[in-house]
């Protein structure tokens, strides 16, 4: 059966089938699309807590620059996104027609060179990809192969998301300014600000994320996610056994990014603008903190993560607007001294240990059909 299959274990099975049908069926049932819409935009951060897990927790990385990638594919959509809205027509009352509307009233009078490639769709996805792989590259290497880690790597990449949002800022002209890229309306003529249109991008928002959670799992079971857990525990040992340690962690790197901007790219069609304040220091740390109390060895509790965080931080500040940001560093505090191991650790610890139990009490004893067994096999004793 499916439960004992290599690719999912039961506990695992039971957290994909109930995301599924939360996701699925009783979130676009329950809610209005105004909610759902927040839901997506809650989802858009699960795409960089996967991703942390997978840096983070198995290959023992952690990084406090997400947003950096986060916004770098957020705004590789917004630039195709706003140059379809700058069309000549719709801004024939600027003083160079054909440019998107900060550039104008920046006194810029053609498009940039680097902006000309995303008039095209699929050059566009390809950035979307491409670009913050190779930014994470050229950092991982630089970092990895000097074998630059811990606290270290930490602080420099919350370095390098302070950087990026001051030069995103100064170059106003060129990305937006402090206010970023907004009016995005249409993609590929098709108006995303509909009610139907946000329903439409919520199911794809969850179809790739169930693409992203299986291509982790994948990563996770393969011989490199073995290797990454090891290099984590003993780096060392795996480099003295011949493995290069630096190539591992560049590639664990690599992968968060391109997470990461998948989710900045889908938070653009989701909100429908990209700013500065997506891509620095306080947004990454958030991330890594979704990432924590969902649990960084879970898959799964890092999509939970991000969405219970997010559900908690709007329900408080719509009712406790002057209070809301005590009662979630309390929920932190709680959850980092209490639960170590986030919401997946109170399932592992306390909850599924219960329904084993349960399950196990229902088992007839041998002779009688079923074997001690059984459960754990999944299937009928022969």
């Amino acid at each position: 059966m499916i439960i004992n299959s290599r690719f999912f274990n039961r506990s695992e099975l039971i957290g994909f089938v109930t995301l599924a049908i939360l996701l699925f069926l009783i979130l676009p049932l329950s809610l209005d699309v105004f909610r759902l819409n927040l839901v997506a935009k809650y989802l858009t951060y699960a795409f960089v807590a996967i991703g942390l897990v997978l840096c983070w927790g198995y290959g023992g990385i952690l990084s406090l620059g997400q947003g950096v990638f986060f916004g770098l594919g957020g705004y590789c959509m917004a630039m195709y996104l706003k140059l379809e809205a700058s069309s000549v027509e719709n801004t024939k009352i600027q003083s160079t027609p054909g440019i998107p509307d900060f550039m104008d009233w920046n006194q810029l009078t053609q498009l940039p060179f680097f902006w000309k490639p995303f008039h095209s769709f699929p050059l566009t996805l390809l950035a979307i990809l491409l670009v913050p792989t190779f930014f994470s590259f050229i950092i991982g290497a630089a970092m990895f192969k000097r074998r630059v880690g811990g606290v270290y790597f930490a602080i420099i990449t919350q370095a390098i998301a302070a950087i990026l949002t001051i030069l995103i800022v100064g170059q106003q002209g060129y990305t937006g300014g402090i206010n970023g890229i907004t009016d995005l309306r249409t993609l590929h003529a098709w108006d995303i600000r509909t009610d139907h249109a946000k329903f439409i991008l919520y199911l794809v928002e969850v179809v790739l994320l169930f693409a992203c959670i299986i291509a982790a799992q994948f990563v996770r079971l393969t011989k490199l996610g073995r290797i990454l857990v090891a290099m984590r525990e003993q780096e060392d040992r795996v480099r003295f056994s011949g493995y290069s340690v630096a190539n591992f962690k560049i590639f664990a790197f690599c992968a968060a990014a391109v997470f990461a901007a998948i989710g900045g790219a889908l938070f653009t069609l989701e909100v429908g603008f990209m700013s500065p304040s997506f891509v620095g220091i306080v947004p990454s740390i958030e991330m890594v903190i979704y990432t924590a109390v969902g649990g960084r060895m879970s898959i799964f509790g890092a999509v939970y993560g991000s969405l219970v965080v997010n559900f908690a931080k709007t329900a408080l500040s719509e009712s406790f607007p002057q209070l809301w940001l005590f009662g979630l560093g309390a929920l932190f505090i709680a959850v980092v001294l209490a639960f170590p191991n986030g919401l997946s650790g109170i399932w592992q610890d306390y909850v599924q240990p219960r329904i084993d139990h349960l399950l196990a009490a229902r088992v007839k004893k041998p002779g009688a059909g079923w074997s001690d067994n059984s459960l754990a096999d999944g299937a009928p004793a022969e």
